[in-house]
């Protein structure tokens, strides 16, 4: 078994990548504080090829060097947009007709492998803040709760993991090519 060289890979340079087809999801990153979460959604964001992330709040943008360590250039390619606030942007992906769901244990969250995902509809996933989670006025705008499912002693995941296990999830039931 020998490892691909990266021109085997058939990846799209980022200018066609840019204008390439994307899934109808966007990732909201509701006031998170780490950076290197920051960087990896836009690395994870780039392998699914998302439409977009909304950054609110205390959530950095780019260009910062700590936001380019974990996403390795992906910051150049996905789209994003920044909200003085989670509310504006969920409204404004109200308005547009994007299901809203937020990642977040409450006392109405479904397990994410109880979801299904209908390919007629367009998907906002939110994530919260690495203390506090989704905040509440955020909450409230949101149509679903999802959770997933862990077996351990810790009772959440990393930002930046949960976003790759959503993502995941979404790609592996709605079948949407990357």
């Amino acid at each position: 078994m020998e490892k691909l060289k990266l021109e085997e890979l058939n990846r799209l340079s980022p200018e066609d990548f840019k204008v390439s087809p994307k899934m109808p999801v966007v990732v909201v990153l509701d006031n998170i504080r780490s950076m290197h979460n920051v960087g990896s959604t836009f690395r994870t964001g780039d392998a699914f090829a998302i439409e977009k992330i909304c950054l609110c709040g205390i959530t950095a943008c780019p260009p910062h060097r700590e936001i380019r360590k974990t996403a390795i250039g992906a910051e150049e390619t996905v789209l994003w947009e920044y909200f003085e606030n989670t509310e504006s942007a969920l409204q404004k992906l109200k308005d547009e007709g994007f299901i809203i769901m937020a990642l977040e244990q409450t006392n109405r969250s479904k397990p994410l492998t109880e979801i299904n995902y209908d390919n007629q509809h367009k998907y906002a996933f939110v994530f919260g803040n690495e203390v506090f989670g989704v905040e509440d006025n955020a909450l409230a705008l949101c149509d679903e709760a999802l959770e997933i499912p862990q077996y351990g002693t810790k009772h959440s995941l990393n930002v930046s993991v949960t976003v790759g296990v959503t993502l995941w999830d979404y790609v592996l039931k709605t079948k949407k090519p990357h």
